[in-house]
């Protein structure tokens, strides 16, 4: 069994199929319960958290009864007689309170850890299972459920400092701009707000933010902000004042149209916008229908999307699927790609894992801000999604654009 207390108390078996759990009083009781899963609950505390300070006469005698109703609505094994009290029989993953703590607290240390990737997924499981109103079957929920909102909160942080670190500063902006606005004094929430404004090229935006929290703080607590602030509010005047670079042409392969391009502006610009939010665009049609030109087109003006480039791979001339991850090697021109090891057998080791044509394209682009366009995928449809879905889990701010007859069925394809 499985139970859900982050918002109304649900009873779930392995199926997934509810079990009902009639009666406040019943949903009260199994909120108690799981809230300590795996842990002996004393007849004191159940009675005084059910009955919410006002126990019945006998109270002892009707908790055992409210038990006795919970295991025939569960199953007899459902919750445990232990001397003094009962205790739920579930392990803390088996509830969904439980294994947000855990997902969250993973997440956060591989934050910590330097893998942003692996943290954002972890904290996306976490929240997913979050649901309003917290405990809502908890008579008492109040001191409670503001516990368990400041952990949600702190989730929430670490998942947009995750954006950030895989250069997802745009997409974060809307959700950091609405808890900002919701708690104008966590200046942890308002750093995070700056950075991302910062590394969306919002200089001026994230000035005048700033002085917005520095007045918010004068005002209502009388005080300055804090050093990550401060801090930040120095690098943004000192970027302010800096002459804008000229501009410089991304490095890439896409070669120079000799003729214009007119009347797909509307497809070109859907495209962009598809690049800037999903890791996977996959443009379908028929052969001569014009794939190839507008993923080009739209592929030259990604912007942020490629700050380390656009790079062609021209799949037509492929035959054997084996061969693609070499195709691409070649058109990046990662095979040249630098291993970094300090001694011999280190440097061994690196150079048997890097005649893998994938792992070297992993190390390439690990690190880098790229846009692939993979040409003309239909005839090694499976071998290009094999290779796709791997490099698009091991390097966090790549995106593929490819052109096909047929999708590649990649998760998260658009």
């Amino acid at each position: 069994m499985r139970y859900r207390i982050l918002g109304t108390t649900q009873a779930l078996r392995l199926d997934g199929t509810a079990v009902p759990v009639g009666g406040a009083r019943l949903r009260a009781l199994l909120t108690v319960l799981a809230l300590r899963a795996g842990r002996a609950v004393p007849v004191a505390l159940l009675v005084e958290e059910v009955w919410d300070g006002d126990p019945p006469a006998d109270a002892p005698g009707a908790l055992q009864a409210l038990v006795g109703r919970l295991r025939r609505t569960l199953g007899a094994d459902a919750v445990e007689s232990v001397d003094g009290g009962y205790r739920l029989g579930a392990g803390p993953d088996d509830i969904d309170l439980h294994r947000f703590t855990r997902l969250a607290d993973d997440g956060a240390r591989a934050l910590a850890d330097g893998d942003p990737a692996k943290a954002a997924a972890l904290l996306d499981d976490a929240l997913a299972l979050w649901r309003d109103p917290v405990l809502a079957d908890l008579p008492d929920r109040t001191a409670e459920a503001a516990r368990w909102e400041t952990l949600r909160l702190d989730a929430r942080r670490a998942r947009l400092a995750a954006a950030l670190a895989l250069g997802r500063a745009e997409q974060a902006l809307p959700e950091l701009t609405a808890l900002c606005d919701a708690h104008p004094l966590d200046e942890t929430l308002q750093a995070l707000r700056l950075r991302a404004l910062r590394e969306a090229g919002r200089t001026a935006e994230a000035l005048a933010a700033y002085d917005e929290v520095r007045r918010l703080l004068a005002d209502r607590l009388g005080s300055d902000p804090g050093p990550e602030l401060r801090s930040l509010h120095t690098e943004l005047l000192h970027r302010s004042a800096a002459p804008a670079p000229a501009p410089a042409r991304p490095p890439g392969n896409l070669r120079a149209r000799l003729t214009s391009f007119v009347g797909r502006d509307t497809d070109i610009g859907t495209i962009r916008g598809d690049l800037a939010t999903a890791r996977l665009v996959t443009l379908l049609g028929p052969g001569g229908a014009g794939k190839t030109r507008l993923s080009q087109e739209a592929a030259e003006g990604a912007g942020d999307t490629a700050r380390d480039g656009v790079w062609l791979v021209e799949l037509a001339p492929v035959d054997d699927p084996a061969a693609v991850p070499e195709a691409v090697l070649t058109a990046i021109g990662a095979r040249e790609t630098v291993l970094h090891g300090a001694g011999a057998e280190e440097f061994r080791a690196a150079t048997e894992r890097h005649d893998d044509p994938v792992e070297r394209l992993v190390e390439h682009c690990a690190r880098r801000r790229m846009l692939i366009v993979l040409d003309n995928c239909e005839h090694v449809v499976e071998a290009a999604a094999r290779l796709v879905a791997e490099l698009l889990e091991r390097c966090p701010r790549l995106t593929v654009l490819a052109t096909s007859r047929e999708p590649l069925g990649v998760p998260g394809e658009v």
